[in-house]
């Protein structure tokens, strides 16, 4: 199990299901591999299961939880000794394990003296299975005889082009205009960073094709055309986003003949004419469940354009960290960017008790945002209110309303983590954290979070019942519609279109000119928004949402609480299928968003996100006609993926 070496802890949990659908035993035991006994300990572990508040525990009680971290103590207490083991069963949690990332993530045990003991963690095991875990991305082999001849994802609007020639070792770019130069530039650091040492783009007399890239004023802004002869190239745009996907076109048939000369060929004469089906062709990621350093940052930021997608939305904060610098309020980085033993926000999701985290500065932020402008994606930050702020109120307590003595939670389990509607100083620090993001990054789109207000938010809170009077209303949707109608205001004085989740619709909603909202909860949410008038980005958690596990078995990684999508399901999902013409006029357009809960693991980033990403952007580029399944599937094996982590088989 461990090595000889080893004198530490070792953490097993296992699963064992009840007769009962959604019943079972979740079994934990803690291995003593050191050479003292111990008394007074506590064992804390977190991991996306919760233990549910009633549920019956045997050889062990509770001492404290929040969320999903969660500290043991042994029931009668007692020792354990050098080689012992101490089992603790739970009986109860507030949703059962599904995959074998849902389990413990991380343990470690606190002595009596509070000095602090890792515990090697295992995965969480299913009784009776041998079932072998899935990491790593799914192979998707390339046919021996594809149903096209070049490779190319998204597939392009049309292609028409005939001959065959050795595929080139690289190109040689050349331009007539700064948007051709750029572009160039621009393709050139994106290659060196998913490919570095292939010289996709090197000198004539280093042997690369001539590619010439000649300005077009009348094309669409990302649409381009590429006219191939036995000896050259030509790419042909109106913009450096057109240029670039076109040189992005050319990268991926390159690699295709070079990495599979017997099923993809390189042609020698021929056209490819190409633009996207939709405007918004996005992705979402948590990085307050799971903090990224900048270098992961930007090159997921690589991948999302080597897949044309032209939308980062980047959600900043949330119950469990806060992760940009905001010069006014210090606090926020140097407290709720951290958790750890002993710090206001403890381990949570699989961190051990160490100090971790970390967050974005300015330099960071304006760096990635330049970066992503060179390579046609537009950053969009969100900052999630007025719910998950847990972290940002451990650090800026005094924004709680001081009268409210009632207790709430939210779906996750976080205690009180809502702004108050009802304190005039919440607004005076939103505005003023917003004013700051606002200059940090030039989008016109701004989101605002607005998802998953407890209903018995802020019940007890004299001044949003105060508030409630004076409005005439009762609940909380119409509080979170005036907060967001504030701060929408605010926003739109700044020149920002307001995004958020759909829940800003309720209670009385927001200014449906200056804002878009991305449906989530259900596939018929975003049509019911777009009915409703509303501008829309498609994002249900049934087929968009990364983190739910490829298939329901328990050897996938992931999350399940939506069910599950395998990459045929998610490259199936037809987003405005039913919707009426003035419905269509509304969807702006598609979106994956990626939790960070189930993600500790590198190759279950990898399993999870590809190679459904892919699926989502030929969605948003391909025009419905034209998608094809088996094509997508004997072409998407040669798509990056972030970490290099693949299935092994």
């Amino acid at each position: 199990m461990v090595a000889d070496w080893y004198d530490g802890f070792v953490l097993e949990t296992e699963w064992e299901r009840g007769e009962a659908p959604g019943t079972g035993r979740y079994r934990l035991i803690l291995t003593n591999h050191t050479n003292q006994t111990f008394s007074g300990f506590r064992l804390g572990f977190s991991g996306p299961a919760r233990i549910s508040d009633d549920a019956p525990i045997v050889g062990g009680r509770i001492v404290t939880q929040l969320s999903n971290y969660c500290e043991l103590m042994p029931e009668p207490s007692g020792e354990l000794a050098p080689g012992a083991q101490w089992t603790v069963d739970v009986l109860k949690l507030d949703y059962p394990i599904r995959h074998w990332t849902d389990g413990a993530t991380a343990g470690f045990v606190i002595a009596a003296d509070n000095a602090v003991h890792p515990a090697i963690t295992i995965p969480t095991r299913l009784a009776g299975s041998d079932a072998v875990r899935k990491r790593g991305t799914m192979p998707m082999p390339i046919p021996a005889e594809p149903p096209v001849s070049v490779s190319i994802v998204p597939w392009p609007r049309s292609v028409a082009v005939n001959g065959h020639r050795t595929a080139p070792h690289g190109f040689a770019l050349s331009a007539q205009d700064q948007h051709g130069t750029h572009a160039i530039a621009h393709f050139s650091r994106l290659v060196g960073r998913l490919f570095a040492g292939e010289g996709l783009v090197r000198a004539s007399h280093e042997g690369g094709l001539p590619v010439g890239l000649e300005a077009v004023a009348q094309m669409p802004p990302e649409a381009y055309v590429i006219t191939f002869a036995p000896d050259s190239v030509r790419i042909e745009a109106a913009t450096e986003a057109g240029f670039l996907y076109g040189l992005i076109t050319l990268g991926q048939m390159q690699r295709g003949a070079r990495i599979a000369p017997r099923s993809f060929s390189f042609p020698t004469e021929g056209r490819i004419e190409d633009s996207p089906e939709m405007g918004w062709r996005g992705c979402h990621l948590d990085v307050a469940r799971r903090f990224y350093a900048r270098d992961e940052i930007e090159q997921f930021l690589a991948i999302l354009a080597w897949n044309k997608l032209n939308r980062f939305h980047w959600h900043l904060s949330d119950d469990e960290a806060w992760r940009v610098e905001i010069e006014a309020y210090p606090e926020l980085t140097a407290q709720a960017a951290w958790n750890g033993h002993g710090l206001p926000i403890p381990p949570l999701l699989g961190s051990g008790p160490e100090r971790t985290g970390g967050y974005y500065s300015k330099a960071d932020i304006a760096a990635i945002v330049a970066l992503a402008g060179n390579w046609g994606i537009e950053v969009i930050p969100e900052i999630d209110v007025p719910g998950h702020c847990y972290a940002l109120l451990q650090a800026l307590p005094q924004l709680r309303d001081a009268g409210e003595n009632g207790l709430y939670h939210s779906i996750q389990s976080f205690p009180n983590n809502c702004l108050n509607p009802g304190i005039d100083a919440v607004y005076e620090a939103i505005e003023t954290i917003f004013g700051e993001i606002a200059e940090m990054f030039p989008s016109r789109w701004f989101h605002v979070g607005a998802d998953e207000v407890p209903a018995a938010a802020w019940q007890e809170s004299l001044a949003a019942n105060a508030m409630r009077t004076q409005l005439g209303v009762s609940g909380v949707a119409p509080l979170q519609a005036r907060f967001l109608q504030r701060v929408q205001a605010f926003l739109t004085a700044r020149g920002k279109i307001t995004g958020a989740w759909e829940e800003a619709a309720e209670g009385g909603g927001i200014d449906q000119a200056h804002c878009y909202m991305v449906g989530w909860r259900t596939v018929e949410a975003s049509r019911q928004l777009a009915a409703g008038g509303y501008d829309v980005v498609v994002a249900p958690a049934q087929a968009y949402y990364l983190d739910m596990a490829n298939g329901e078995e328990w050897h996938e990684a992931g999350a399940a609480w939506a069910g599950w999508a395998s990459p045929e399901k998610t490259y199936g999902f037809e987003p405005a299928a039913g919707w009426s013409a003035d419905e269509r006029k509304r969807l702006l357009g598609v979106q994956g968003c990626i939790w960070s809960e189930p993600m500790t693991d590198r190759a279950v980033f990898d399993r999870l996100v590809f190679p459904r990403l892919s699926a989502i952007a030929e969605t948003g580029w391909t025009s419905p006609e034209q998608r094809d399944h088996a094509r997508f599937v004997a072409l998407v094996g040669l798509m990056p993926n972030l970490y290099g982590h693949y299935e092994e088989r």
